[in-house]
């Protein structure tokens, strides 16, 4: 099933990615690029905080930071409680949710979610863990088994079976590729992409003597694995794109079109490609296909054991 709606964003970020050169520059242009060089600052100054690998410590019941430097909430501090300006307003829609995994993108790193993390754990998410591959990475199946193997601590150290995961531009691709083609599918509950080539994007020809960028071309291997049938898949996509996302050629290649797949493609107006993950309304719209279908309270298994995944 394929659902494709579309949301309007004002320029009230302070994050996003590389200058629009070559797109004509009307006003509604303009702002995607003052937000794309705001947050291209921005994660400049991050990047060396989220250079470390978090670690999978037991969830903390309470709020605070964890020794390993994972953020899990208690209630909202007084007089920060966020608001209508933000989309943050110190709900607990997200006390029932299962674990959220943050997959990054290419040569970047778990900084770029610093507002979406804060975000969800000022709304209730109670597990919020973050996932860094190499830099170096040259092979979207390898990442994607590095992948499968921290999905598994990530089960085990929180007693939950499935987790959803937030991945932006190649991270969606990598944890598509685990969840279609490895049977993530037992792990993965819902899985968001922001910006993900899904069906590749023809962006930088020159750059394609990488291998991981070739591995985003739409003649490439990956892509035509992720193309095939994949029956009885138990996760749900949901995928944002842009129609200013400078990185996807064409701008379309960011939806989900899978026959076999649940998933559901959300349009972002007047957004650059790094500022997907660092956007409020963004944000708010991730936090509410999170809520989708949430699990109760009663389907918190106990502890997962590596290898034992299992439909939640």
């Amino acid at each position: 099933m394929k659902v494709s709606r579309a949301l309007s964003f004002s320029s009230g970020s302070f994050l996003g990615a590389l200058p629009l050169s070559l797109i004509p520059f009307a006003p509604r242009e303009l702002r995607a690029a003052a937000l794309e060089a705001a947050s291209l600052a921005s994660r400049t100054l991050l990047y060396p905080a989220g250079m470390a690998q978090e670690r999978c410590a037991p969830a903390s019941p309470a709020g605070g930071a964890g020794r390993d430097g994972l953020v899990r909430p208690g209630p909202p501090p007084e007089g920060r409680r966020g608001g209508a300006e933000t989309g943050d307003t110190g709900s607990r829609e997200g006390e029932n949710c299962p674990p959220v995994l943050l997959l990054h993108g290419f040569i970047d790193n778990r900084s770029v979610f610093t507002l979406l993390r804060r975000s969800l754990v000022r709304n209730g998410w109670r597990d919020i863990r973050a996932f860094n591959y190499s830099p170096l990475t040259c092979d979207v199946r390898c990442a994607a088994e590095r992948l499968a193997e921290y999905v598994d601590e990530v089960c085990a150290s929180t007693g939950h079976r499935r987790i959803d995961v937030v991945g932006h531009s190649l991270g969606g691709l990598i944890a598509r590729h685990y969840v279609q083609r490895m049977g993530g599918d037992a792990r993965v509950r819902t899985l968001v992409t922001l910006g993900t080539p899904h069906s590749g994007t023809r962006v930088a020809p020159l750059m394609s003597a990488h291998p991981i960028v070739r591995q985003l071309r739409p003649e490439s291997d990956v892509i035509e694995e992720l193309a095939g049938p994949a029956p009885g898949c138990r996760t749900r996509f949901v995928a944002f794109w842009s129609d200013l996302d400078q990185l996807m050629v064409p701008v379309e290649t960011a939806r989900i079109d899978h026959p076999d797949l649940d998933s559901r493609s959300v349009r972002v107006s007047g957004l650059g490609h790094l500022t997907l993950p660092a956007h409020w309304e963004v944000a708010a719209g991730i936090r509410r296909e999170l809520t989708a279908g949430a699990p109760h309270r009663g389907e918190r298994t106990g502890r997962a054991e590596p290898g034992s995944a299992g439909a939640a």
